[in-house]
């Protein structure tokens, strides 16, 4: 049986392809990495906030229970729908079964990046990966956060650990568990050398486990995750962003609403790129529906101003 059908419009992703797509967007995504997906149900879904901690009251026998401090209020996500569209010479149509499920493969491979940067893209910088502009409608997203370290003004990791102070010594104090890292971030940190207390340099890497700093999961206890979508680049002109240090565990709530299936178009111009039948094409659309609210004073960034940028 063909996988592209002459007259439904719905493809159904094989089940072994798909699941890998799913594994695929979350391994790529910095968000992902450090925290954790949510089940969501379509459209706008509602967090309640505790405004206080309740006080708990230690009561005498007999005696009479005071009302216990705490209000809270309530914070709204809202539906993000992202998409990919492929084309594809119409020809893949007649090739046979095989060929076909490979196609799906390049589909969902490159969907699966395309989509998971998304998520890091709309929810950290609130950009439109396509064209690199700012999406200024959406009023919620993780560099919004007003607790702010320059970079560039001292060693790096010495930023990232003012960064996390701001936090920890806030008041209330917030969670510190988490750190999205630009290669830039990574690269400087690998290159730090000690000093054993004296102004003078050695030789010695200060964190010799990041090697080159290619990679890394974990910095100064941590959980780390490195990806240039901190930065917004390449899809954006690089926005400064090194790093982010916060409440990763608790301070970001996302999941994903619709995993919508793959949709075959045959006719019309469904990209702005001109007419498929005329082109001889058929395009190939991969949707996807999150849903995501970060609470952004649970977060801290360490940003270089626009002229220190390189």
């Amino acid at each position: 049986m063909a996988v592209f059908g002459t007259s439904e419009a719905k493809v159904l992703m094989p089940r072994n392809i798909a699941d890998g797509m799913i594994t695929e967007s979350r391994s790529s995504s910095v968000v992902a990495k450090l925290s954790a997906r949510e089940p969501q149900r379509f459209g706008e879904q509602d967090y309640i906030i505790f405004n206080d901690f309740p006080k708990a009251e230690f009561v005498e026998e007999g005696a009479q229970k005071s009302s216990t401090t705490g209000g809270f209020t309530s914070v709204t996500s809202k539906p993000r729908k992202a998409q990919v569209t492929m084309r594809f010479n119409e020809e893949v149509q007649w090739a046979d079964e095989d060929h076909q499920l490979g196609v799906l493969r390049t589909l969902s491979e490159s969907g699966a990046v395309a989509l998971s940067r998304a998520l890091d893209l709309g929810l950290i910088h609130r950009i439109n990966p396509l064209t690199g502009s700012v999406i200024s409608a959406w009023d919620n997203y993780l560099t919004a956060s007003t607790n702010t370290v320059e970079y560039g003004n001292a060693d790096a990791d010495e930023e990232i650990r003012s960064a996390a102070g701001l936090l920890i010594n806030g008041a209330p104090s917030k969670a510190v568990n988490g750190i999205a890292l630009a290669p830039k971030t990574v690269w400087d940190l690998s290159s730090l050398k000690t000093n054993y207390g004296t102004a003078e340099a050695s030789s010695m890497q200060r964190y010799p486990q990041l090697g080159l700093g290619t990679s890394m999961d974990s910095f100064l206890g941590l959980n780390a995750a490195v990806g240039d979508t901190v930065a917004g680049t390449p899809e954006a002109t690089d926005t400064g962003v090194r790093a982010i240090v916060g409440d990763f565990a608790s301070g970001i709530r996302w999941g994903v609403q619709r995993e919508l299936p793959v949709e075959l178009i045959r006719f019309g111009d469904p990209d702005g790129q001109g007419d498929l039948k005329r082109s001889n094409q058929i395009a190939l659309r991969l949707e996807i529906v999150y849903g995501w609210y970060a609470f952004t004073d649970r977060f801290a960034i360490v940003k270089e101003t626009a002229g220190a940028e390189g």
